[in-house]
């Protein structure tokens, strides 16, 4: 694969290659897409956990009704 990215993100490679944050322009671009999919990954968890804790504060104050388990399979039959 081949991959132009441009002046200034070159730039940026060849910077973190002299620092010796990685050999090479592939391991830089290998260590870059690990870090935005474990980026994506914690956005991902952060955005489920808000919703899970709004969902259980309109359970909290009341706003919205639960059943038990039991009352689930005795209205659907199971």
């Amino acid at each position: 694969m081949n991959v132009n990215l441009g002046t200034p993100y070159e730039s940026i490679i060849e910077i973190l290659i002299k620092k010796g944050y990685a050999g090479s322009q592939t391991e830089v671009i290998r260590q870059a897409l690990l870090a935005y999919e474990r980026m994506i990954s914690e956005e991902e968890v952060r955005l489920v956990s808000k919703g899970i804790e709004s969902e259980m504060s309109e359970i909290r104050s009341g706003k919205v009704k639960t059943k038990t388990l039991e009352q689930l399979k005795k209205k659907y039959g199971q």
